[in-house]
């Protein structure tokens, strides 16, 4: 599955774009402004699942450079290629363990729906974060 061209120079174009009080893509029953979006624009979040909320509406959205700054540089692949015509449709966090405050690492599993065209699908993966100098980081995941 090609993430497309738009994550090379981090443009939003042809991606949805939710306004300030519309409900947050990651599902959290926020408003985008109150949930993702903070995170977004500080490029760091409380616990591991925030940031994996984070990325998810990152990804729903086109924003690159958040989803660059939040991987673990050790893990961090050199380009993304997020594709605008890849439409995330809803995120269920099915379980998270530790990623709070106070811990160094944390993990969460996640399904997330998909359509690209004609087709579509789920993405199951467990995730891997760990906190470092205070922010916390993805680091990989384990999908099926």
């Amino acid at each position: 599955m090609s993430f497309g061209p738009a994550a090379a120079s981090g443009a939003a174009a042809g991606f949805p774009q939710p306004g300030a009080t519309d409900a947050c893509p990651c599902g959290s029953g926020g408003s985008f402004a109150a949930c993702c979006r903070a995170v977004i624009r500080a490029r760091s979040a409380p616990t591991a699942e925030a940031l994996m909320r984070s990325r998810y509406t990152a990804f729903v959205v086109g924003d690159a450079r958040h989803l660059r700054a939040t991987w673990h540089p050790s893990t961090r692949p050199e380009s993304l290629d997020l594709d605008p015509g890849l439409r995330w449709l809803g995120l269920e966090v099915v379980a998270t363990h530790a990623g709070v405050d106070g811990d160094a690492r944390g993990t969460v599993e996640f399904i997330a729906r998909w359509r690209d065209g004609t087709e579509g699908g789920a993405l199951r993966e467990r995730s891997r974060f760990v906190r470092q100098d205070g922010a916390w980081y993805y680091l990989d995941g384990v999908t099926g």
